[in-house]
């Protein structure tokens, strides 16, 4: 993917408060811990890179950030406000959260989907030109790929505070990931605020500004995405620490 060329993101002005951000999270399942002290945030027009192995904690915080679990310790910052909003109060207020899982209404037609989306056709269509020769089919005969680009040409267009990405690459063809990919970038220059989790490293870090490293529950490495991308041996060893204690959920 390296033809792609990260536009440069102006710094936020001092005082500006990130859109989303973690601190202190602590948050699981039951009894069970998962995320412990997590510190994070993202800023307008920028997008952050999640990375980890499976178990290392990634899709939990995404729930915790985005309201699905109530943290049990710590505070989530949306906006600039501490919230313990569910997402569907979040939505609301400018918040997208996009799963591996396909979200699109597979009764219906394309065409039907964006309709019920809210967004102009052709503001998703300009993300997604591939889907205009797909309006007229049921969204259950797209291919998995052709369903996340659906899927996220519908957050995208409503323009979004944040927009959490979380495995939305998950089994697809890597020419799939790329589009997914730089649609993801182009929200961000756009102005949203984009947390990606992503499994494909090297490629998560070549569209990211900055990225957080998570080895159980807990941030490891973090930075500007550049200087991480030459830290691969670090990343490996954070990898292969997770794999050693891993065991419970993601």
């Amino acid at each position: 993917m390296g033809f792609f060329s990260r536009r440069p993101q102006p710094p936020e002005p001092p005082g500006t408060a990130p859109v989303l951000a973690a601190r202190g999270l602590c948050a699981g399942y039951g009894p069970v811990s998962v995320v412990t002290d997590l510190d994070m945030e993202v800023g307008s027009g920028e997008l952050v890179a999640l990375l980890g192995i499976n178990g290392a904690g990634k899709t939990t915080t995404v729930r915790a950030l985005s309201g699905q679990i109530r943290p049990t310790a710590g505070q989530v910052y949306f906006r600039g406000q501490a919230t313990t909003a569910p997402l569907h109060q979040r939505a609301k207020a400018g918040m997208r959260v996009i799963t591996e899982e396909r979200s699109a209404f597979m009764s219906l037609t394309t065409a039907e989907n964006l309709r019920l989306g809210g967004q102009p056709r052709e503001k998703c269509l300009a993300l997604f030109p591939e889907l205009e020769r797909l309006m007229d089919r049921r969204a259950g005969l797209l291919s998995g790929g052709e369903q996340q680009m659906l899927t996220l040409a519908r957050a995208i267009a409503a323009e979004p505070a944040v927009l959490l990405a979380d495995e939305l690459s998950l089994g697809l063809a890597p020419l799939v990931c790329e589009r997914l990919l730089i649609a993801l970038r182009a929200a961000a220059d756009a102005g949203t605020g984009v947390l990606l989790v992503e499994q494909r490293v090297r490629d998560a870090l070549e569209f990211a500004d900055r990225a957080y490293v998570i080895s159980n529950g807990s941030v490891v490495i973090s930075g500007p995405a550049s200087e991480i991308a030459g830290r691969m041996d670090e990343i490996e060893r954070a990898y292969l620490d997770s794999s050693a204690l891993a065991g419970g959920s993601d």
